[in-house]
């Protein structure tokens, strides 16, 4: 026995001896990571490997493939071709069993799938995207969330997931605003560490733990006008304050995985920023992990950013920044070893990124356990548990907007009810992007979840499409008004989508029902690569809200989307709004069980909503010199960053520090009494906000350090407790290193950014 292939000895030794037996090919062979759903063909339930890829791996290998078992339009992978949960496990084994029996050393392959809001492969578990999960402010049942996701991708041989997405966004008409946590790097921050502690678990080798990968390394969420991997404009300072803050607390909490970001920053693309890869991620902050690029990143050095002179220069470059693999393997797999043959790359910096890799692969346990059950498998994933935990996530990230004279909570027995809209019983609407096929009962849709409030009189309920998200196409107006005119109420369920075209055809906008159409139509309105350039309701959805207001029933509006809404007719005209996000398969339940009430809402928004869109960037922690208001509106926004309403009230008192004044290195605590003042039993978002009055740089009004999530029964009161130090009071100074100056500091609790009780804090020199 080899010593790479004995696991009493250390990792380290085990790498170097494997390192050592191999080719220049073999090693390059380990950085590339081709497309995964390429590598096998699924005919009448038989799974066989294809050719090409037995010839890669006897040719030098494949270190990693991605998406094995990716599902979606751009794989063609469908639910008739696509692999189910057991033959998923089945077609993992056998690629790994071809690469441990078939190659020269054995060495198992990385598999990497996509996890964003549930593992993408036929049958996984779709939870809330992101964003709503943020909206929870529930990082605890983010961390369940982590795991179920680790445990259903684990089952079926899917080892690294190329997920948390932890970039801050600071203009929402971004399409990928759906997949982050918000615009407050403290709050990613939190929901960061959840994730890794959630996805890797009690250990990488155990089988319910992958590899998180940290993007978009860094700034992608700051891009010029909000579009897809545009140029950023930011200093160092602000980027480590801000933008990088959440990478770091990942780091420290053991990420595994890191993937730079397509853009540039002044400059210097994130693939070849060795500031950012080396000096900043390596020597400052110790990470021992991997690095692996995002798709074509490579290519768009030479072919985008143009700072390379072709594919070559390129692929030299990005390895010797710290590039260690290549996602889509395309330019390291062409140059890499010619590279190393014409004396363009050194031998040691191949060697570098390859110990790397298989570090990882090591770490989880791959040499020792690189097959998986089938029956494990098809019992984890999409179980019950997970389907519950599913429910429970959605219906904590739906926000109250507005609740006029108490519209909400509805009486299961109040009248006839009108579910009109694009989004009402469209599954894949409310799923997000990122997202597989789907079989049809998976998924709840808000009219099934409202009709299951109403099984005695299923007839009460009426439904109506309406309009497409988008398009001038009105032929369903009519239909839509017929409804609402027997109505009482009517639930507008509005929004956008970002559902790619899974031939699912299309609605028939006078009856409801669905129809394949040979013409495709895509409702998309968000999602990758589809930015906007405004955050209106997209098509004629607003015109179909507008006539039906005219019939004067009680209107409640229903969005489901993947980034803010900006429109000031509905806030003035609704009796109600919710916003939901997109809430995953259980998105139905979810938001009926708030709509009566069986849910009390406790979402709060994590980014803000403005009053309209020529106000962004509206982000609530601008500096204090970011000016007050245009000529024709103030700059605050229409719905504050951690606003949200409840079905019952609650009162702040009793704001107290444990100490007014404390030295430079002591901490202290600040504590607030919050009360239920309802009459029903509700959960309160309690937030620390921290102001430092005079700083050597300029500094955000007010940043938040903390935040809790409470139950509080009617009548209830508990008492909240934040601690206050260094960490809290910090900043990056001049140096851009951590300071913390002596003076005055606004200490404030609140409901959301904008309702703050303040005391104040003296920070002495220390002694």
């Amino acid at each position: 026995m080899m010593t790479y292939q004995d696991k009493t000895y250390p990792i380290a030794e085990r790498v170097e001896n494997l390192l050592g037996l191999m080719t220049t090919e073999e090693k390059v062979g380990q950085l590339l990571q081709p497309f995964g759903w390429h590598t096998y063909e699924n005919r009448d339930g038989k799974i066989t490997l294809n050719e090409s890829f037995k010839q890669q791996v006897q040719q030098g290998g494949i270190g990693s493939l991605y998406g094995v078992l990716r599902a979606d339009p751009w794989t063609g992978v469908t639910l008739e071709n696509g692999l189910s949960a057991s033959e998923g496990a089945e077609a993992v084994n056998l690629i790994q069993r071809y690469a441990v029996e078939e190659s020269r050393l054995g060495i198992p392959i990385l598999i990497g799938e996509e996890c964003s809001h549930g593992h993408m492969a036929i049958d996984g578990t779709v939870f809330p995207v992101p964003l709503s999960v943020g909206s929870t402010w529930n990082v605890d049942l983010y961390r369940e969330m982590c795991r179920a996701v680790a445990r259903e991708t684990r089952a079926q041989g899917g080892a690294v997931t190329y997920s948390p997405v932890l970039d801050v966004v600071r203009d929402p008409r971004w399409g990928r605003t759906e997949e982050c946590f918000g615009e407050d790097p403290f709050l990613i921050g939190e929901f960061a560490v959840a994730s890794v502690e959630g996805l890797q678990g009690e250990g990488l080798e155990s089988g319910n733990s992958v590899a998180a990968t940290l993007k978009h390394f860094a700034g992608y969420g700051s891009s010029e006008g909000g579009r897809n991997a545009g140029a950023v404009h930011m200093g160092w300072r602000e980027l480590l304050e801000v933008d990088l803050y959440p990478f770091k607390k990942a780091i420290e909490a053991g990420a595994a995985s890191v993937m730079p970001a397509y853009n540039e920053i002044d400059g210097i693309p994130c693939t070849v920023n060795t500031e950012l890869l080396d000096r900043i991620l390596r020597q400052d902050w110790g990470f021992d992990g991997m690095v692996i690029t995002d798709c074509g990143a490579i290519d768009m050095l030479a072919s985008g950013h143009d700072v390379a002179e072709d594919g070559l220069d390129a692929a030299v470059q990005a390895l010797r920044a710290g590039i260690d693999m290549e996602m889509s393997g395309e330019m390291f797999g062409r140059h890499l070893v010619d590279a190393v043959n014409q004396g363009r790359l050194e031998p040691e910096m191949l060697d570098l990124a390859v110990r790397r890799v298989l570090g990882l692969k090591f770490k989880l346990g791959l040499f020792e356990n690189p097959y998986v059950d089938p029956l494990r498998a098809e019992k984890v994933i999409g179980s019950p548990e997970h389907v519950k935990l599913a429910r429970q996530l959605a219906a904590e990230g739906v926000i109250l907007l507005k609740n006029e004279a108490g519209t909400l909570p509805l009486s299961k027995a109040a009248g006839q009810i009108a579910v009109i809209g694009p989004n009402a019983d469209q599954g894949y609407n409310q799923l997000g992007d990122y997202t597989s096929p789907q079989e049809r009962s998976k998924v709840t849709t808000v009219l099934q979840g409202i009709r299951s409030k109403r099984v005695s009189s299923p007839d009460s309920v009426l439904y109506a499409p309406g309009c497409r998200i988008r398009g001038d196409v009105k032929e369903g107006f009519e239909h839509a008004l017929n409804c609402a005119a027997q109505a009482d109420t009517v639930i507008m369920v509005v929004g956008g989508s970002s559902a790619r075209d899974f031939g699912e055809g299309t609605i028939d906008l006078k009856t409801g029902a669905s129809k394949v159409s040979g013409n495709a139509w895509s409702d998309m309105d968000c999602g990758e690569g589809i930015d906007r350039m405004t955050l209106g309701l997209s098509g004629v959805q607003l015109e179909l809200l507008q006539e039906i207001h005219k019939l004067g029933r009680r209107l409640i509006v229903v969005y489901i989307n993947g980034r803010p809404i900006v429109e000031p007719w509905v806030d003035e005209h609704a009796d109600a709004i919710l916003e939901a996000w997109y809430p995953g398969q259980e998105g139905g339940h979810a938001i009926a069980d708030i709509l009566f009430g069986d849910v009390n809402p406790s979402g709060r928004l994590t980014i803000s909503v403005p009053k309209h869109v020529g106000q962004l960037p509206v982000y609530y922690n601008g500096k204090r010199t970011r000016g007050k208001r245009y000529l024709e509106e103030d700059s605050k926004a229409r719905y504050p960053f951690g606003y949200g309403l409840s079905y019952t009230t609650f009162s702040y008192s009793n704001l107290k520090l444990s100490a007014g004044r404390i030295a430079v290195g002591e901490s202290g605590t600040v504590s607030v009494e919050v009360t239920n003042t309802g009459s029903c039993a509700g959960s309160e978002v309690v937030q620390l906000y921290i102001t430092d009055a005079v700083s050597t740089v300029t500094r955000p009004g007010k940043e938040l350090k903390g935040f809790a999530k409470i139950a509080l029964e009617a009548g209830e009161t508990k008492t909240v407790s934040f601690k206050i130090g260094a960490e809290q009071l910090q900043y990056i100074g001049r140096n851009l290193k951590p300071v913390v100056e002596p003076g005055l500091f606004r200490i404030g609790v609140g409901r959301h950014s904008e309702d703050v009780m303040f005391t104040d804090l003296i920070l002495k020199e220390s002694k």
